[in-house]
């Protein structure tokens, strides 16, 4: 599927940086002209470099002001100190962007004005990061913040920058050893304390900076090594919501009630008041522990042998070692008929039940649920780029880097439940907490809350279930080279031409293992399931506790925990090899073990052609400019397919998926946008600024898109539905977009905008759903989904921003942005997911002498994250959350000082429902409030 990259785009590249090589050095012989005074050295002048709050608002005040279009920076506070810990915490006090949070609470995704990320183009250097998901989008969680110098938010669209944005384009920047001449360098000692788990973290950092030969030849090299335990307290609705038919509703005519409709008066009819009737499918609370470990290696080579050319060569390479651990209690209530009784219904949800049927498959049989996540992520980016001031009047450049990303968890994640098989009573009720109220008694005289906290469980109350092995191994790939020139024109308005040439080959591969595809997730459990005491030695090895737990949600569940080892379990499944299994032959665990699942699996192919031109001008008031980007992308992607030729029942909401020999499905496509665009910068005075930017932008659909896989695996649990990831015809997301901008700048590090923006967008990507579907599956109708590209998207809104640093010391940072979207999809409007309405953030700061005080919070209002899980308007939602951080420094000489950091001081909690309804929780993820203690000297 994949080609090298052609002759054209190396003899190119090659000649371009061999040219540029070959002036440096003709450039470093040019001997002095004789007729030229030399003149006696100047007395050395003082470099002083504003560090700190103050200097970082400084230069980020100066960025934005001298940026050719709407353009918002975060620059470090020095060399290898950053505002936050985290780059995307950084990020988010920035007009227009907010954050998505991963396990413990780390800023990993990156929106621009309400756009999610798949919107948003992440480079390092003007160079494309390579990603460790099945997207584009990147992961900033991989990245420590102390490897960076700044970060800049492109909003507006230029012809010389790099195309794949719509929300934004955020380049980040390193530090040069230039920056500031001569040796330099900071370590840095940290410690935190998380106040809600109760576990700590640890982190070193060290920059070392230096010019030599006269200032002529620079190196920084910078290492970061990191650990920390991460806990991350959950509830959510696995199996989702179960939600009667709906013949008045033509997008739930079929509902997704496998078990059966629920049927308050059991007369086996599905009555109109029963129409799109909803009750609990599945959910579970628990909690996810975290040993993340993270090591980060940087270094840039700089030869500057004249002012007229300059060579570097740069690497960086991180690994993050992220393995999770999750202990939760699992419940599935689905709905069949007679297993439900004095049930209570309030505004079509039932919110009360009893579960008293003493059917073993129709009680309540509680579940542990040990879910493990294997994610050690190793990135990597080296590049060599060179500048030759050919002339006066022209500059050439030549840039060449590799990006790499690689993630290799085939097999090695796990989703492992043990089910209770002693007979009980149970009984569960919605009340508006983030989890539902449950209480199960045992006929025994056992109740599962009081059971757990004593210990009274054993493996003989256990049988074995659903156990899934799974994982992928993601390879992201990309080759970049660039040869771009200037020519200082200096004819009038016309200040100087932009023109540059660029070339991508990215490759992304992604082998899914598990064991899904052979039935393998379903080898022990139904009817073939073991009673854990049978099995040899202890699989649930203690009862236990976990500080704080949930203490925030009032709802009345189990709150303690029985551990079970899953590499343990797993050897005790191995050991029962031989044994009798029912239906004949005898239990091989080789038969659950994962394979590679040729269904999700795939290798996505892209190449990438771009050429520019753009005019800048500039007159006394005005400047501005004016360009075309041309882009060519051929993509191939490969895939497998393979029919469902029959289902397997093993027992209540239990089914096995039986498949044909998969087969090879490959396509290719290509696709050529033009994308103009125009910027007028007007200087009405000194201080006050108009900005204008109207462009047409272009955003790559998710690599993961491209790919026609498929997926069934809902079929495990009575859910039949067809998932399709997407096709290579899936066209680019497009947008014509206008800005405008007024800033003014009332002092020094001062600044007050307004600015508004609309976009226009194009074959926007979502979701169709195509209920009742016959697949070729006897017997059985398929619910179907796929990506598809929708007609059209519309988003407007308005940013309003302040940064004030007073002479006293104080100062002030104030952030507004209010989205509105809306997008189409034949006649059908929908909201477009993942857009936020707005977004707003507050912080004051205060820095004199040797203290340096900051306090900050960050509001995201709630957004839809998914549309139509339960129907037409039934959409998942993000609730609303505030993220309060806090920073405080004390300087004790010029080379040491101590810092307190804060993060999540509100102790708050991303939460998740359906249309906004507490009655319908969807998600709960709360990571706690942290502190951390931290230690720097300079040399």
């Amino acid at each position: 599927m994949y080609h090298r990259p052609s002759l054209r785009s190396a003899v190119l590249t090659g000649a371009g940086l061999v040219a540029l090589l070959s002036a440096g050095t003709a450039i470093a012989q040019v001997p002095t002209d004789p007729s030229v005074v030399e003149t006696p050295p100047a007395e050395a002048i003082e470099e002083i470099t504003v560090v700190g709050v103050r200097g970082s608002v400084a230069r980020a005040v100066k960025l934005k002001r001298d940026a050719a279009t709407v353009q918002d920076s975060i620059s470090a506070l020095e060399l290898g100190m950053f505002p936050d810990d985290n780059v995307a915490d950084s990020l988010s006090h920035i007009t227009g962007v907010s954050i998505s949070r991963t396990a413990g609470g780390e800023g990993q995704k990156v929106s621009v004005r309400g756009l999610g990320p798949e919107y948003t183009l992440s480079t390092f250097n003007g160079r494309i990061l390579a990603t460790d998901g099945a997207g584009r989008d990147f992961a900033y969680d991989v990245l420590p913040s102390d490897v960076i110098s700044g970060a800049d938010v492109i909003k507006g669209a230029e012809a010389a920058n790099t195309e794949g944005a719509i929300g934004g384009l955020i380049n980040l920047r390193s530090a040069s050893p230039f920056d500031k001449r001569g040796l330099q360098g900071i370590v840095r000692l940290e410690g935190d304390r998380n106040r809600m788990s109760e576990l700590d973290g640890r982190k070193f950092s060290g920059v070392f900076s230096n010019t030599f030969a006269g200032d002529t030849l620079g190196v920084l090299l910078g290492v970061v090594a990191e650990e920390r335990d991460d806990r991350t307290d959950v509830a959510g609705n696995d199996g989702g919501w179960t939600r009667n038919a709906d013949p008045t509703d033509e997008s739930w005519l079929w509902g997704n009630a496998w078990g059966g409709s629920i049927d308050p008066n059991n007369n086996g009819v599905l009555d109109e008041e029963e129409y799109g009737l909803i009750g609990p499918g599945q959910f579970r609370v628990g909690s996810i522990l975290e040993q993340k470990k993270r090591t980060a290696y940087t270094a840039k080579l700089e030869w500057r042998p004249s002012d007229r050319f300059r060579l570097v060569l740069d690497g960086l390479t991180t690994k993050l070692d992220s393995p999770q651990v999750g202990y939760q209690q699992s419940f599935y209530p689905l709905y069949a008929p007679g297993r439900w009784s004095n049930m209570v219904i309030q505004d079509g949800i039932v919110t009360s039940f009893d579960m008293d049927n003493p059917d073993p498959e129709m009680r309540m049989n509680p579940e542990l649920l040990n879910q493990t996540s294997y994610r050690v992520v190793e990135t990597q980016l080296f590049g060599v780029n060179a500048e030759w001031n050919v002339s006066d009047s022209l500059t050439l450049t030549g840039d060449l880097y590799r990006s790499t990303s690689s993630r290799h968890s085939g097999g090695q994640d796990s989703y492992v439940v043990l089910r209770m098989n002693q007979p009980n009573t149970a009984h569960i009720s919605l009340t508006g907490a983030r989890a539902p109220n449950v209480t199960v008694d045992f006929d025994d005289g056992r109740d599962l809350a009081s059971g757990l906290a004593n210990g009274q469980f054993s493996d003989a109350d256990f049988n074995t279930h659903y156990f899934s092995l799974a994982g992928d191994n993601i390879d992201d790939e990309i080759t970049g080279a660039s040869f771009t020139g200037k020519w200082a024109a200096s004819r009038g308005w016309l200040d100087n031409v932009q023109f540059g040439v660029t070339y991508t080959d990215r490759k992304k591969s992604r082998d899914l293992v598990n064991n899904a595809l052979t039935g393998g997730a379903d080898y022990y459990s139904g009817n073939y399931a073991i009673n854990v005491g049978a099995l040899d030695g202890t699989v649930i090895s203690r009862s236990f506790s976990l500080p704080n737990f949930m203490d925030e949600v009032s709802a009345d569940f189990p709150r303690n925990f029985l551990a079970f080892d899953v590499a343990a379990y797993q050897r005790a499944l191995a050991a029962y090899n031989g044994k009798p299994r029912p239906g004949g032959g005898t239990y091989n665990y080789a038969a659950a073990a994962p394979v590679w699942n040729p269904l999700q699996s795939y290798r996505v192919g892209e190449k990438t052609w771009s050429g520019f031109l753009q005019a800048n001008f500039a007159t006394d008031r005005w400047s501005g400019n004016a360009g075309v980007r041309i882009v060519h992308t051929q993509t191939t992607s490969q895939a497998w397919d393979a029919k469902i030729l029959s289902i397997i029942e093993n027992g209540a909401f239990n089914y096995t998926a039986v498949y044909d020999t998969p087969s090879p499905v490959t396509q290719e496509s290509d696709y050529t946008y033009v994308l103009p665009s125009l910027n007028v910068n007007y200087r009405i005075t000194e201080e006050l600024r108009l900005r204008f930017g109207v462009a047409q932008t272009m955003a790559r659909p998710s690599v993961e898109t491209l790919a026609p896989t498929n997926t069934t695996e809902s079929v495990s649990w009575g859910e039949f539905t067809q998932i399709y990831g997407g096709n290579a015809a899936l066209k680019p997301y497009s947008a014509n977009q206008v800005d405008l901008s007024l800033e003014y700048y009332f002092g020094r590090n001062s600044i007050f905008n307004v600015a508004v923006f609309s976009k226009y967008i194009k074959d926007q990507i979502t979701t169709s759903w195509e209920p009742g579907q016959d697949i070729g599956v006897p017997g059985y109708l398929f619910n179907v989904s796929r990506p598809i590209n929708g007609d059209y998207a519309k988003v407007k809104g308005i940013e309003v921003g302040l940064q004030h640093f007073m002479d006293n010391g104080f100062g002030l940072r104030a952030q507004y942005t209010r989205n509105w979207s809306s997008s189409w999809v034949g006649d059908e409007e929908r909201p477009l997911e993942g857009i936020a309405p707005s977004v707003y953030s507050l912080g004051v700061f205060y820095e004199r002498g040797p203290i340096s005080l900051s306090l900050s919070g960050d509001h995201t209002e709630g957004f839809v994250t998914a549309i139509n899980v339960l129907g037409g308007g039934y959409n998942e939602e993000a609730d609303p959350i505030t993220w309060v951080t806090a920073h405080a420094a004390y300087k004790i000489n010029d080379k040491m000082d101590v810092t307190l950091e804060g993060q999540n001081l509100l102790d708050e909690a991303n939460t998740y429902s359906i249309n906004g309804n507490p009655l319908l929780p969807q998600g709960y993820y709360r990571y706690g409030a942290s502190l951390k203690l931290g230690l720097s000297y300079r040399f």
